[in-house]
């Protein structure tokens, strides 16, 4: 086993990443699937060498926390027991519904199975960035439009026509553009890219590529690579035989809890993770009931869900109303399906503030602040694990009480701080900020946005 790494890495399981309760290890299953009965198995391994507690990240990764030295080897003994192939190298992803959605553009397992071959020739595992990643997003209900990705591959549709829209660097809306593709160049264009990622060495990913010289080189390889069908598409510009199709944001997934009817007549139940865990016994006990009524197999979803692949819809009909008595979120209005939050203390060492707590408190104001639009985030220090991104509201831990950034991320200064004591206090003059202010028609985060950050910091201090 390889020594913990540090943070800002990904912790495989040859490599786990130490973390204020132990070492975390992250994992997801090559086939796509868990069987019930081998996701009831790892959740047992779960108990036995970790803490108990397992969790599903926002992008669809399934971590084990709590973890020691001399435990890893002890679970991926269990896991290679179990039958489990852990997906290893570099992370070509797609939707968690990808081949089954009916509303899907395309099936892109094809091109995701040519890139993780083209892949495994080469040597770039070892020369790319650990958290260096590819999504190929065929659409549909689940997409995969709000997963940030050093190379996206997305499927456009013209007419009778399926394309693939080329870009790097973000997510669907924030990526930069750089071809139209057919399926055949789709695959040798995100080889190009990742090559030249990893000419700029291990630190370097996929934003920092220039996408002029990109388009440039693919021009000359693939000349005839673009639909000249899709040039006259709103948004979509030539240069060099290259069409472009700048990004116009894309359909946004849909939440990943409800019943979703499948193109081959099986349906799926989505169910949340209350902020992104669950106990081991408690998914155990959901895995052997949901065996028992015929779920076939388990998938794992971006935005903290698991998905059971069931025989029908009358089936996830009766799993939606068991889920919750397991502890899991079946509503998707549940307030706590829009708020990230790690452990905290005393789980972590790390957590100035008891996070999943304070998660708790603010979710009971329900749809006085609630409506999907806000991005929050409960930290229980500055570092971030559960949304290392930037959110519209991150709660901070601090050593007396907690911090507000507004649109930035957990490690950036608080604009004001509250005391423990006030933290509910503060969350009631949020809700309360948006109860009268909003105007018609207006989401939380556009009532926010207008008002403006000063405005916003004020009222949770109690100074508006």
């Amino acid at each position: 086993m390889s020594l913990p790494l540090p943070r800002g890495a990904c912790p495989a399981l040859s490599a786990p990443m130490q973390t204020g309760d132990g070492l975390l290890v992250r994992l997801s299953p090559a086939s796509g699937f868990f069987t019930p009965a081998a996701l009831m198995g790892l959740a047992e391994a779960a108990f036995r060498h970790g803490n108990s507690i397992l969790e599903v990240t926002g992008r669809g990764s399934l971590q084990i926390r709590g973890l020691e030295a001399a435990t890893v080897a002890s679970l991926a003994a269990d896991i290679d027991a179990l039958g489990i192939v852990v997906r290893e190298g570099v992370p070509v992803e797609t939707g968690p519904l990808a081949g089954l959605d009916p509303y899907e553009t395309a099936d892109p397992r094809p091109l995701v199975d040519a890139i993780g071959r083209a892949i495994a020739a080469t040597d770039l595992a070892k020369r790319l960035g650990p958290k260096v990643s590819v999504v190929v997003d065929g659409g549909g209900r689940l997409n995969m439009a709000g997963i940030q990705a050093d190379v996206r591959l997305a499927a456009v549709r013209s007419g009778q026509h399926v394309a693939w829209q080329f870009s790097v660097g973000g997510n669907a809306a924030t990526a930069a553009p750089i071809a139209l593709l057919d399926e055949a160049h789709a695959c040798d264009a995100a080889i190009t890219a990742l090559n030249a990622i990893a000419e700029m060495g291990v630190r370097a990913r996929g934003r920092h590529l220039a996408p002029a010289i990109l388009r440039a080189e693919l021009a000359r390889a693939v000349s005839d690579a673009a639909w000249p069908d899709l040039a006259g598409e709103q948004g979509a510009s030539g240069e060099d035989n290259i069409v472009v199709l700048h990004p116009r944001g894309g359909a946004q997934s849909a939440l990943p809890v409800g019943v979703f009817a499948l193109a081959d007549g099986r349906a799926a139940l989505g169910v949340g993770l209350p902020f992104g865990q669950i106990e081991a016994s408690r998914l155990t006990g959901f895995c052997r009931e949901a065996e028992t009524a015929g779920v076939e197999e388990f998938r794992l979803a971006p935005g903290r869900a698991l998905l059971a692949i069931a025989p029908n819809t009358g089936v996830c009909t009766d799993l939606s109303d068991i889920a919750p008595r397991h502890g899991f979120i079946g509503d998707p209005g549940d307030t706590r399906l829009c708020i990230a939050a790690c452990p905290g203390s005393p789980a972590c060492g790390s957590g100035q503030i008891a996070a999943r707590i304070v998660a708790e408190q603010l979710a009971a104001l329900g749809t006085g602040l609630f409506d999907n639009s806000l991005s929050l985030h409960v930290s229980g220090c500055g570092k971030g694990c559960a949304h290392p991104a930037a959110a519209d509201l991150t709660f901070v831990g601090l050593p007396d009480g907690i911090g507000l950034v507004i649109g930035g991320k957990a490690q950036d200064v608080a604009e004001v701080r509250l005391p423990n004591a006030e933290i509910r206090h503060g969350f009631q003059r949020l809700a309360g900020l948006y109860r009268e202010t909003r105007r018609p028609g207006e989401s939380a985060r556009t009532c926010f946005s207008r008002l403006g950050a000063q405005r916003v910091a004020a009222a949770f201090q109690g100074n508006s």
